[in-house]
């Protein structure tokens, strides 16, 4: 019974956290209107993810020096992930290069939601309703999250369709998260810090790299203090669902 709790909150947890994209699916032309606006947005809520939510839990569960050995070595495979992912797409070397960061962030948020469904597991062992609270709480400080990462690969011209369907198969990486935290919850445990700090080091490579480098040569005149308000937005709604959490 209490497994029928857990898959049943884990799908919650998945698919609502894809409100945001779903109205961004049919809202195009307002959405290109604005995709300055959710760049900038899109990169508060990444920095705000990684250094108010994944770092602090994993140097809770590891050695903060292990943990930052951790984003190093994250860095450094996610760099040569997108040096491999712009090689492929792109055979001949004058040809304009695109950028990889869509699919690095579905990789980190696959991460991310898998650890979700670790997190609905733990609140459902401890009592179905702090377990049903536990879902709801993910389902609140995912939203504007996804909107972000919706917006990134809208940006990252992928089309509406693939790019609903790429998030919704990052988003249900719940299910898993949850099913192996019910079955192996020890030795999950022992992996967390690692998969979280992977995920973060994720998240700002692809802020870092990718998406401050594009608000800095893409600002429209007189646009530059809105974009460091959205960012400072994102960053700050990231912090009130996580002080919710």
């Amino acid at each position: 019974m209490l497994l029928i709790w857990i898959l049943i909150f884990s799908l919650v947890g998945s698919v609502g956290s894809l409100i945001g994209g779903v109205v961004l699916m049919f809202k195009e032309k307002w959405t290109q209107k604005i995709m300055f606006c959710l760049i900038s947005f899109a990169t508060g809520t990444l920095l705000g993810a990684v250094f108010l939510g994944m770092l602090p839990k994993a140097m809770t569960k590891a050695e903060p020096s292990l943990v930052l050995i951790y984003i190093l070595f994250g860095i450094v495979i996610f760099f040569m992930l997108e040096k491999l992912l712009i090689w492929y797409h792109c055979h001949d070397e004058k040809c304009e290069i695109h950028s990889a960061a869509p699919y690095l962030i579905l990789f980190g948020d696959a991460f991310h939601n898998f650890l979700d469904g670790v997190v609905i597991t733990a609140g459902f062992l401890i009592s179905i309703p702090f377990g049903i609270a536990t879902s709801l709480a993910v389902v609140a400080h995912e939203v504007p999250q996804e909107i972000g990462d919706f917006a990134i690969l809208l940006h990252g011209k992928m089309d509406k369709k693939k790019a609903f369907i790429y998030n919704f198969l990052s988003a249900v990486a719940t299910i898993p998260g949850a099913l192996i935290a019910y079955g192996f919850s020890y030795y999950v445990d022992k992996l967390t810090p690692f998969i979280l700090a992977l995920a973060a080091s994720s998240f700002l490579y692809i802020a870092i790299a990718d998406l401050i480098p594009e608000i800095h040569q893409k600002t429209p005149p007189g646009r530059g203090f809105y974009q460091i308000i959205l960012i400072g937005i994102g960053i700050g709604v990231i912090a009130f669902f996580r002080m919710m959490h």
